[in-house]
């Protein structure tokens, strides 16, 4: 797992470089799934989905600050323990499970420090608290080995010799990166020159034309760190940098598990919690909107009986990947659990196309949306040049998004919609929602809204009624399809 991964940045993608070749060479046995989209742009509501398999309105948190505020059923962990597994965490956690939940944890790592036990780790740590999330403009002074990629793999390596070999494992490898500060030592800061990145979508005048929440985000950086934005290609090389050094760490793992006789009976999964502005809107790391940039997640998966597929077609969520473990190892989807499983898309069965022909994810911590012009109390102050893009302003509100075909349609608690092509319009400055060759259109993607805040409707608490469940945890098949229940393997390693 990465963190604020922006999808579509691998040359497999399309990309004008070539950032991830071992991570884009491994998956191109297995499936991509290319419209993959978070539950919301935050790290911890996000997480919290993962391990929940339900969107934030319904596991409530809503912030990284309400870490432990989740309502859920049986989670991910819970249901593995079930199934015999061991399971091993290393990396950054920012959900509400910890040291005590796992076999063994590596841990914690965030994005300036880790467990730092060594004089080089601390002066790394301090080193990186400095640069105040970068992007760094000299390449970093310190060597490869003291990066968190590097040793968070080796933690998880050293996990996995020591494992109890009787018994199938999860481990769950979680990258602070490529999350800032933006920063890499040689060989990744030069290895992908300012001259050769590619031109952005939009600029700075692209978030004016948004305006709302992407125009003060745009003025509180520039007011803060004026000037910032000349760096966009800077910003945009050391990301690069830092997806090549991930990937380096990626072979190291898988290469590892190639050489215990581990890989071929293991799944792998690719994923992040949600992606970057990447220098689109004039803007850097994420707050303001629901944009494609900060929506869209790489999710990749493969092993034994998955299935190689570029899935351009069928939208998926962050959500669907614990009922789709659930069913890989052979157990049923517990009670509240939202997602879908894809274990069908992964391994080639019968699929109905309708099912995924949508995704809805949300936005927001609540409250009435703040003003483009506010100024209320931040939980940093409004001088100096420390800033977050998850705050009380571009937080404000709540927000609901819709992806069908090539369409977006949100929807906010103050009854403000927007209509995009993205075809046409992929930085969505072109609001359509008023546009009356469009009526049809737009209440089509009304209804669909509905219909996902509708089925999101919480299951929980579980009571004396014992509800209908629907094969997969899919709706649209359940009205037309036979009860059909496709179990997976039970016995490899996830």
């Amino acid at each position: 797992m990465t963190d604020q991964h922006r999808a579509g940045l691998t040359a497999a993608d399309g990309f004008t470089l070539d950032t991830m070749p071992f991570t884009d060479s491994l998956f191109a046995s297995g499936t991509r799934f290319q419209r993959a989209y978070t539950t919301a742009p935050a790290c911890v509501p996000a997480r919290t989905s993962l391990l929940t398999g339900r969107w934030p309105s319904t596991h409530r948190v809503r912030q990284n600050s309400a870490t432990h505020e989740v309502i859920r059923g049986d989670d991910l962990l819970d249901v593995l323990r079930r199934a015999g597994y061991e399971v091993h965490f290393n990396g950054k956690p920012h959900m509400y499970r910890g040291k005590q939940d796992f076999d063994s944890f590596a841990g914690p790592y965030g994005h300036e420090r880790g467990p730092d036990t060594t004089d080089e780790q601390r002066a790394f740590a301090g080193w990186l608290t400095s640069i105040d999330h970068g992007p760094a403009t000299e390449p970093t002074p310190f060597p490869l080995e003291v990066q968190f990629p590097y040793r968070i793999v080796s933690d998880a390596i050293s996990a996995l010799d020591g494992r109890d070999t009787d018994k199938p494992f999860f481990s769950w490898v979680s990258f602070p990166e490529p999350h800032n500060p933006f920063q890499v030592p040689e060989p990744y800061f030069s290895l992908f020159g300012e001259e050769q990145i590619p031109e952005r979508g939009g600029g700075p005048e692209a978030a004016y034309a948004k305006g709302g929440m992407f125009e003060w985000l745009r003025e509180l950086i520039e007011e803060k760190r004026p000037g910032y934005d000349e760096f966009w290609r800077r910003y945009r090389a050391n990301y690069c940098g830092m997806l090549r050094l991930l990937d380096d760490q990626i072979r190291r793992l898988v290469e590892h598990l190639d050489g215990r006789g581990l890989l071929a009976n293991t799944i792998i999964m690719f994923v992040a919690d949600h992606g970057d502005y990447f220098a689109d809107y004039g803007l850097q790391r994420k707050g303001a909107g629901v944009p494609e940039p900060l929506m869209r997640i790489p999710f990749h998966a493969v092993g034994p009986g998955i299935v190689d597929h570029d899935n351009a077609v069928d939208f998926v969520s962050l959500a669907d990947l614990f009922p789709t473990v659930c069913e890989a190892v052979g157990q049923d989807v517990p009670l509240g659990v939202q997602g879908r499983s894809l274990w069908p898309l992964l391994t080639g069965d019968d699929y109905p196309r309708e099912e995924f022909d949508s995704v809805y994810a949300e936005h927001g911590y609540g409250g009435i949306p703040y003003a483009h012009d506010a100024r209320p109390p931040l939980h940093f102050p409004y001088e100096g040049t420390t800033f977050d893009g998850l705050n009380s302003v571009t937080q404000s509100g709540s927000t609901r998004m819709l992806r069908h075909g090539d369409w977006k349609l949100t929807y906010d608690n103050v009854g403000r919609g927007e209509l995009y092509d993205l075809a046409s319009d992929p930085l969505e400055l072109d609001d359509l929602w008023d546009d009356p060759g469009l009526r049809d259109v737009r209440t089509d993607l009304v209804e669909r809204l509905l219909w996902w805040s509708t089925r999101l409707t919480d299951d929980l608490p579980d009571a004396n009624y014992e509800p209908r469940r629907a094969p997969h945890n899919w709706y649209a098949p359940f009205h037309h399809r036979g009860e059909r229940h496709h179990r997976g393997h039970s016995d490899v390693s996830v």
